[in-house]
């Protein structure tokens, strides 16, 4: 029984991950001016927790999962091509459980790994000039109100905890690419940011009993407003979009398109010029009768030289 509740289980929770990543990819100030030449290093700590919504015919009811994320933050910026851009390195390490009733009766399992790591490349095509010391101080303390655009890409390496003979992984043995593009709009104390991006998938010709996934690109739309009360301390509300990501396995299609709405409140403070600290709680819901709904809270801090 318990191996039934883990295989209905698998198939959601693999084709079920943008709409995590959506929630937890809120973030608003990606595409915050920042200065050339200077190195960020955050962590943080999110926990989740999900009630997961089956097919009736599968017979699984009150499936929930719990989700904790320890997660490292790297960030570089520098000048390229007279623009001012940056690279972002992520890696999580996670612990999960997931439960349920499989025709009336309990089960449940767990995982603890890391997941995939996380690269993003980005650079600003518009404003936000690459400016560095007291010029980059003299450039923010004039400028009230300004447009910036920014594009980037996103990619997922196939680096997380993954066994073939397993159904539940934290890795995702796979490439995923996510070409974005953002636009934020400062004017005075207020900003205005909003990001598209799509979810391009490589085929995972591993999965599990020697199955091939595949899965069709998944569209994200998320927008942000943020008010800054002095410099380092901010917040924001934000609210995000999800739509596609249909499977096939093995030939055989699926018919689970993904449509999800998230929303997020963030708050930052400064605790000296250089170190910061960020809450943020996260919400999301599914708009089809199979799919889940997520609340997450986090905290992280950043570091500056």
């Amino acid at each position: 029984m318990k191996k039934n509740f883990v295989e209905c289980l698998c198939v959601f929770l693999i084709l079920g991950l943008p709409f995590l990543c959506l929630a937890q990819e809120l973030e608003p100030r990606r595409w915050n001016h920042l200065p050339i030449g200077k190195n960020f290093v955050g962590g943080g700590y999110v926990y989740t927790k999900a009630d997961i919504f089956f097919d009736p015919v599968l017979r699984i009811k009150d499936a929930e999962m719990e989700m904790h994320t320890w997660a490292f933050r790297y960030i570089r910026t520098f000048e390229l091509l007279q623009k001012s851009a940056r690279i972002d390195f992520t890696q999580a390490y996670q612990e999960g459980r997931w439960s349920g009733l499989l025709n009336g009766a309990p089960a449940s399992i767990t995982r603890s790994g890391l997941s995939d790591s996380v690269l993003r490349f980005a650079i600003n095509l518009y404003g936000a000039p690459p400016l560095e010391g007291k010029e980059f101080a003299a450039y923010r303390a004039k400028v009230d109100v300004e447009t910036i655009i920014g594009a980037a890409l996103v990619v997922h390496l196939p680096t997380g905890d993954y066994m073939n003979d397993k159904l539940i992984n934290l890795g995702t043995n796979r490439f995923t690419f996510r070409p974005q593009l953002g636009v934020v709009h400062n004017r005075e104390k207020w900003s205005f940011e909003l990001t598209g991006s799509v979810w391009l998938y490589t085929d995972n010709n591993d999965f599990f009993n020697g199955n091939k996934l595949e899965q069709d690109p998944y569209y994200t739309i998320q927008t942000h407003l943020i008010h800054n009360f002095r410099p380092g301390l901010w917040a924001s509300a934000s609210a995000g979009y999800g739509y596609g990501g249909e499977s096939t396995v093995s030939g055989v299609e699926k018919n689970d398109r993904r449509e999800n709405l998230g929303w997020a409140l963030s708050f930052g403070f400064p605790i000296t010029r250089q170190l910061g600290v960020k809450v943020v709680y996260l919400s999301s819901r599914t708009q089809e009768p199979i799919g889940q709904d997520t609340d997450s809270i986090g905290v992280g801090l950043s570091f500056f030289w």
